[in-house]
């Protein structure tokens, strides 16, 4: 919540909470009352002592017993009050963290789309400018194929997560050949990063698993594109397929900045962005973990984050 906001429900809050103690005072002291009368009108009844006496303390007894009443069904009342309007501070808060992640990730997105067009856009354009050799054209040419591929998994991602949370994402499974699969997806969209050795991969042949072969792509790709994302400095990404207790694992390490060990849990939330102002200033939307949680979810397959050594991190998928 904004500042002026906060200030203004907290003003009501306090409000609601001090009216609702001085009608209690009031009605103590109104009972309080009632009860002088009774006792004066019970004096007055009868000139025994001993009946005056017993009947002023029944009416004290019963005067103490609708302050604790009063007191008592007050202080649960106040507290059911709290507890609400807590829930509902709470609840507006989560709604304006969310607002504020929307926002920011349709300027993220819409940074990323214009970015992969605006660079095709200009090695078109040299292309059509100038006469330039045979190498320096298929050049240009495999740099616009780069920014369209990486323009082509940007709106994949932003489908898939607009289908999950709509749950309109309805899983193929058939049995297919993950080494494969995961083999030519690395090189179709990583093929540059494999020629100049930034990413190495250990894959096991034959790996069989029942999955669904459209969906399983993104796990690779976002696990990959985190990675590089987060390696400021010469970036060591591996990747290794392999199987464990006759069951695949799939694991993608890094040396980048690593993941502080309280947001493990968190970088699978949809828009969350992990680290500090510096790491945040990288590009990304915030919803590609969260894409390989659900997929891996879908596919009763585990994931879980770990330090690597001496830095980075290391995802696992236990399929």
């Amino acid at each position: 919540m904004s500042k002026r906001t906060t200030l203004i429900f907290s003003g009501l809050v306090g409000y609601i909470v001090l009216q609702f103690l001085w009608w209690e005072v009031l009605l103590v002291r109104q009972s309080n009352a009632n009860i002088y009368n009774e006792q004066k009108i019970a004096a007055l009844s009868t000139t025994d002592p001993a009946i005056i006496t017993r009947d002023i303390a029944l009416l004290e007894q019963k005067k103490m017993k609708r302050v604790y009443m009063i007191v008592g069904e007050g202080s649960v009342f106040l507290l059911i009050l709290l507890f609400g309007i807590s829930l509902v501070r709470r609840s507006i808060k989560r709604e304006t963290e969310l607002a504020n992640q929307q926002k920011n990730f349709i300027l993220s997105v819409s940074h990323e789309l214009k970015t992969p067009i605006a660079a095709s856009k200009l090695q078109l354009q040299t292309l059509l400018k100038h006469e330039l050799g045979r190498e320096k054209q298929k050049q240009l040419l495999g740099n616009a194929l780069n920014e369209t591929e990486r323009l082509h998994k940007l709106v994949d991602n932003v489908l898939l997560a607009n289908q999950i949370e709509n749950e309109n994402l309805a899983l193929q499974k058939e049995t297919i050949d993950l080494s494969v699969l995961f083999q030519n997806t690395l090189s179709r969209y990583f093929q540059p990063q494999l020629d100049s050795g930034a990413l190495r991969y250990d894959i096991e042949a034959g790996i069989l698993y029942a999955g669904d072969k459209d969906l399983l792509p993104s796990v690779i790709i976002n696990l990959v594109e985190n990675a590089f994302k987060y390696s400021f400095e010469k970036p060591e990404v591996r990747l290794v397929l392999s199987m464990q207790n006759a069951k695949p694992l799939l694991e993608v390490s890094d040396q980048g900045c690593g993941i502080a060990a309280g947001e493990r849990q968190k970088i699978f939330e949809k828009f969350f962005r992990s680290g500090d102002e510096e790491t945040r200033k990288t590009k990304g939307t915030g919803i590609g973990l969260y894409i390989v949680k659900r997929i891996c979810d879908l596919h009763q397959a585990k994931i879980t984050v770990l330090g690597n050594q001496p830095k980075g991190s290391v995802f696992q998928v236990q399929f």
